[in-house]
């Protein structure tokens, strides 16, 4: 966990209020929390969305989950 990611006890307020996804399939690479604390650290820092680093996921699917 890197510095102001998103602590134990933070994530289990925050979890029920995501969405849930709908499809089934294959399950995510990525999880809710590292794509969280990517959307954290954006807006933290002020830099552009593809230079969220990649311990966070995909710049693109951390971004898709902003928008949502």
């Amino acid at each position: 966990m890197a510095r102001g990611d998103l602590t134990d006890a933070q994530w289990v307020r925050w979890e029920p209020l995501l969405l849930k996804g709908k499809k089934q399939g294959r399950p995510p690479i990525w999880t809710k929390r590292q794509l969280m604390d990517g959307i954290r650290w954006r807006t933290r820092a002020g830099t552009p969305w593809r230079d969220v680093p990649e311990r966070y996921g995909p710049w693109d699917r951390a971004h898709d989950l902003f928008r949502r």
